[in-house]
């Protein structure tokens, strides 16, 4: 459906957002790895290349001959929950929306110069209708946010580095580009959750949603408290092999992991900048041109400031400790890979000064956060 129009909308008793700026739930990390990304030697030439190369009338034809397309006749109950999502998020064109035969659980929202949303029917057939809300919202939030068109590069870009990978280094440039893309695509997939969020206006029934994705429709064997002290556990996670690992883990991955992804919406749901919002008080889209930049610049840098001042994770941990003066780098590493305890034998050496680091005032971007689907096929909900 791509009519403008929002007459005839269904019944609904959520709060609706009139002229919501995306700024109002994007992750911090989302915007800062997008500001990285674009600033990839390379990223500005590929992306014009193919921002005017990429078939996206055919990618188009394509669903439309071998999907069925959403509307009052057809998936008439997603047709309802979509009008529902543009309504509350207020995005004046409906994308159109595929459900495409596929038993894995996924979705996207791809697209150049229009958003499309394409639902997989294992997706439809795992989740109930609240569940099914959140992940429409969440494919809308992508739209709103302009990240179909970053995604629809990716995919083209991932597949085209699987066909060059036989031509010694030809792939490497891509590969460059494409492990920058996915690393602010799992970022974009936490801001894509709290939009789920703002349009089904239910913590449980999200909290579900990425159960079910993780451990398929067996909610009677699941429990929401154990769920998320898995993310605890995956964050503590052992000593800094295992973060090493948790880094190599995720980067293929275009989507973060369940359990961190609801951990992180669990967290914002309860925050004052969510409430803010849910009580009127978000930026709007006609102030976007007056948003400072140094202002998203300075939110970001705390972000990540507090992610490692925070973090359970030994890696993170460790960072806080160098970016603090607590010790040198060579001698905390030895120890903690090695289980010796250089710091009892008075190995911790001088205290760093580096130039007055504080404490994240350095760190790089966070590790795994999203995650949704696989690298090759469409993106998980």
């Amino acid at each position: 459906m791509t009519d403008s129009s929002h007459e005839n909308v269904p019944s609904r008793a959520r709060r609706r957002f009139p002229g919501i700026s995306s700024r109002a739930y994007e992750h911090p990390a989302d915007r800062s790895a997008l500001v990285a990304l674009r600033r990839l030697t390379g990223f500005d030439t590929v992306f014009k290349a193919l921002s005017g190369l990429l078939p996206e009338r055919s990618l188009r034809l394509l669903f439309l001959s071998d999907s069925v397309r959403v509307s009052e006749a057809q998936f008439a109950h997603l047709n309802d929950m979509l009008r529902d999502a543009c309504y509350i998020l207020d995005l004046e064109k409906v994308p159109p929306m595929y459900v495409k035969q596929d038993p894995q659980p996924n979705a996207m929202c791809i697209g150049l110069d229009e958003p499309i949303i394409v639902v997989t029917t294992g997706l439809v057939e795992l989740l109930d209708e609240e569940e099914m809300r959140a992940v429409v919202g969440h494919e809308v939030g992508h739209a709103l946010s302009g990240h179909s068109v970053y995604r629809t590069i990716l995919l083209f870009l991932t597949n085209l580095a699987v066909k060059v990978a036989w031509i010694p280094l030809g792939n490497v440039a891509i590969m460059a580009i494409v492990t920058a893309l996915r690393e602010w695509f799992r970022k974009s997939e936490l801001s894509a959750d709290r939009a789920g969020l703002l349009v089904g206006q239910d913590i449980q029934a999200s909290m579900r949603g990425l159960m079910k994705i993780a451990g398929g429709n067996h909610l009677h064997e699941m429990n929401v408290d154990a769920f998320l002290a898995q993310a605890d556990e995956y964050e503590k996670g052992g000593d800094l092999r295992d973060s090493v690992l948790k880094i190599l883990n995720v980067l293929p991955r275009t989507h973060p992991f369940t359990t961190v992804r609801a951990a992180e919406l669990k967290k914002w749901s309860e925050t004052r900048d969510f409430q803010r919002i849910m009580d009127g008080h978000y930026p709007r889209r006609d102030e976007d041109k007056d948003a400072s930049v140094s202002d998203s610049f300075r939110e970001s840098a705390s972000h990540y400031a507090d992610t490692v001042r925070t973090s359970k994770d030994p890696l993170m941990k460790l960072v806080g400790d160098i970016a603090g003066g607590a010790g040198d780098l060579g001698g905390k590493l030895r120890d903690k890979f090695t289980g010796g305890a250089g710091a009892a034998r008075g190995g911790a050496g001088p205290t760093a000064t580096d130039g007055g680091g504080t404490p994240g005032g350095t760190a790089g971007p966070e590790g795994p956060e999203g995650t949704e689907g696989t690298e090759e096929g469409p993106r998980k909900a």
